[in-house]
């Protein structure tokens, strides 16, 4: 009696030890997302993360610096950042791969001049102060539409200011013109009456990187897979309810809602793998980058773009 108590005993100890066990080796995501990128907040609002058989740890940041730092350390295994952010990162040798793009309105990127302005295209910018960041998209913006026009890069006077000082510096007229990207585009039209002479349509692309830990992906790649899944059936639950995720999401980031309806309801945002197109854009990124003085030197992005993960956006 006193060995089949005993062995009741170890079988009971053993039941409690398994799930606990087991509990410590679920799988985490630690996932990287930037303030105006609302991938948290729109795979919250959708739910498709109910039942998912792994734990994600949310990392909220207020640019793409932390998330690209967090990425190079092995701190997070997913980031979300624009594409020379991370061609900034790549080519530094980071250990990152590019596993899926995130595409918008192109039109969600746009040169703003102020209400009372009477430039309407490029050529109207002559001598005028604008804003821009070196590599970022708004210097891409106004050096492409340059391009285009047959302009010389100092048509126009830039201004070295971060967006968000950008934002400030603007309505006050300390700059003449803020090529800019959402929700600053709506913040600025809402409150300021600004007018976009200018967008990215036809100009670039505006990608945005799904970027992952190449550390991480083997040990945590069916997590990844399964995620990446129910991230693109967040993106299609947003396009289906846009005023209802606009509502929460203006509550989430607290700002008006106006601007938030003003830019859901024309973001058209999608995510999905790195196609033939997305890979194109990414090495014309990387060249322009190059020729702009950004890059120090030429870079093959063909070697940090890891398509096995396409299946997962199907």
């Amino acid at each position: 009696m006193k060995l089949l108590n005993l062995l009741r005993r170890s079988l009971i100890a053993l039941a409690v030890v398994a799930p606990l066990a087991q509990s410590a080796e679920e799988t985490v995501l630690r996932i990287g997302d930037q303030n105006y990128y609302n991938v948290r907040a729109s795979v919250e609002a959708s739910g498709v993360l109910e039942g998912a058989p792994y734990k994600v740890d949310w990392k909220h940041f207020q640019s793409a610096a932390p998330v690209a730092e967090g990425l190079e350390v092995g701190a997070l295994d997913l980031g979300f950042l624009g594409d020379s952010g991370f061609i900034f990162l790549a080519a530094k040798g980071a250990p990152v791969k590019l596993i899926g793009v995130s595409r918008q309105n192109p039109d969600t990127i746009a040169l703003l001049v102020n209400k009372d302005s009477t430039a309407k295209t490029i050529h109207d910018l002559k001598g005028k102060k604008v804003a821009y960041w070196p590599g970022a998209w708004s210097q891409q913006l106004t050096l492409r539409a340059l391009d285009k026009a047959g302009l010389p890069h100092d048509y126009v006077e830039f201004v070295k200011l971060m967006p968000i000082d950008a934002a400030a510096a603007f309505p006050r007229g300390s700059v003449d013109a803020f090529p800019v990207w959402e929700p600053y585009i709506s913040q600025q039209v809402v409150f300021s009456g600004a007018k976009p002479i200018i967008t990215a349509r036809d100009l670039m692309p505006g990608l945005s990187s799904v970027a992952a830990n190449a550390n991480s992906i083997e040990p945590k790649r069916e997590a990844i897979a399964d995620f990446l899944d129910r991230l693109q059936k967040a993106r299609a639950w947003v396009e289906a309810n846009k005023e209802t995720y606009a509502d929460l999401w203006a509550k989430k980031a607290n700002i008006d809602v106006a601007v938030s309806r003003h830019w859901i309801g024309q973001a058209n945002m999608t995510v999905g793998p790195v196609d033939e197109q997305a890979a194109k854009d990414y090495q014309e990124t990387a060249d322009f980058l190059v020729q702009t003085g950004a890059l120090p030197k030429a870079f093959d992005t063909s070697s940090i773009i890891d398509t096995s993960f396409s299946n997962a956006y199907q």
